[in-house]
């Protein structure tokens, strides 16, 4: 049983909230104890007001002396009784209090609550005190309120533990597997924002697994062709080695490519979340170097900008890769400064792509409708530009270019972010 205390968050804040609340009135009930007024100050604080009181009554009539009596008790609190010097009862009020024969002194019997005060003329008054209230009283009073405090504090506590344990309940079940569950998000207070915080956590590992679900089932897909054509090659090489050489080293350069492609994709998934570290890089100068390689043109301004300079070239090499694969020569890429931002973009006059597929081009192994496996899609090359425009905090977009053709359009932050 208390093993089941122990594991239920409701009971253990319930329970800690009654424990303060008990120790608090135990600590009130002390408190009134101890700063309360003492039995002894009590004693002599009623002794000086019936002496202060009385004294003004003496050449009263009895008729006198009773009224005041009775005006005294009803004020104290307490059965007051008036003796005449010759030890005869003059007033009363309440139980008369008998006076003991041949008792000269003040009784100190707390234990009766009895006063005596001996007035100067001989009269004697007996005073019987009220009980004082006793501590248990007081302690008892605390204790209700206390049981009162932690009835109403019933409802929020059951309220807070139960969104803490949807909470639990939600991380546990997404930890064993179920990537698409998420948690209420109620309120505005730091529960609500630990869900919200774990919600969005959720969403982006979800889509991560997703992606890398999606890669690698792709990437299975798409090996499949080479591999195919590799086997058959190896079975041509026996009747013609020099004619299956090329096509095998095609084939392996192919194969080399696409899992080169899927490590970088990898590798910018993974590093997505961190600071990206790098230099001062010429734009124009990585945009010379990569259309020398591919034989397209080149035109712009010097422009530089805190990047990865390998990312970038790559960035650049499959933009040109892509034009001269799927589009028609001239190939030209360009790079302009518009504002903060640097521009650079890689033209072709391709038959163009329709609106509807230019949103889904940098999706990774993206296969144009009514292209066939043997002319291929775009693998992960426009993919990877997403990702390494995405990395510099840029954008990436496809736009139809005037007179035919495509553009591919890459914008980034000149300053460091």
């Amino acid at each position: 049983m208390l093993t089941f205390f122990r594991k239920r968050l409701f009971w253990q804040v319930y329970l800690t909230l009654l424990a303060c609340l008990l120790l608090l009135a135990l600590l009130v009930g002390a408190l009134l104890h101890f700063t309360g007024e003492s039995p002894e100050a009590r004693w002599d604080a009623f002794r000086v007001r019936l002496t202060d009181e009385l004294a003004k009554t003496q050449g009263l009539p009895h008729e006198g002396v009773r009224a005041a009596v009775r005006e005294l008790s009803q004020d104290l609190g307490a059965a007051i009784s008036v003796y005449g010097p010759d030890r005869v009862l003059i007033a009363a009020q309440g139980r008369p209090i008998p006076l003991s024969a041949g008792e000269d002194e003040v009784p100190q019997r707390w234990r009766d609550h009895v006063v005596r005060v001996d007035l100067p003329e001989g009269r004697i008054v007996l005073a019987r005190l009220p009980p004082p209230e006793p501590g248990l009283r007081i302690l008892t009073l605390v204790l209700l309120v206390a049981g009162g405090v932690g009835i109403a504090a019933y409802p929020a506590t059951a309220r807070l533990t139960r969104r803490l344990e949807q909470l639990r309940t939600g991380v546990e079940s997404w930890g064993s597997g179920a990537l698409a569950r998420r948690v209420p998000e109620q309120g505005r207070d730091e529960v609500a924002m630990v869900a919200h915080s774990f919600n969005g956590a959720a969403d982006r590992i979800e889509a991560l697994v997703n992606s890398q679900k999606a890669l690698l089932a792709n990437a299975s897909h798409e090996l499949r062709s080479p591999l195919a054509r590799l086997r058959m090659a190896i079975e041509i090489w026996s009747a013609s080695p020099g004619a299956a050489r090329e096509e095998i080293t095609r084939n392996l350069a192919e194969i080399d490519q696409l899992v080169e492609e899927i490590l970088l994709a990898s590798r910018l998934d993974y590093a997505g979340a961190s600071p990206l570290s790098g230099s001062q890089v010429d734009l124009l100068g990585l945009a010379a170097e990569e259309a020398a390689r591919t034989g397209a043109g080149v035109d712009g301004t010097p422009v530089e900008i805190y990047g990865d300079a390998t990312l970038l070239r790559r960035l650049m090499r499959n933009l040109l890769e892509n034009a001269g694969k799927h589009g028609r020569p001239p190939v030209e890429i360009t790079v302009s400064r518009a504002g903060d931002r640097v521009r650079i973009a890689v033209a072709d006059r391709g038959p163009g792509i329709s609106e509807t597929e230019r949103k889904r081009l940098f999706e990774p192994f993206y296969r144009p409708a009514g292209r066939s496996e043997m002319s291929g899609g775009w693998g992960l090359g426009l993919a990877l530009v997403r990702q390494i425009a995405g990395r510099h905090h840029g954008t990436v977009r496809c736009e139809t270019r005037d007179g035919g053709g495509s553009v591919f359009v890459v914008e980034l932050p000149i300053a460091a972010s």
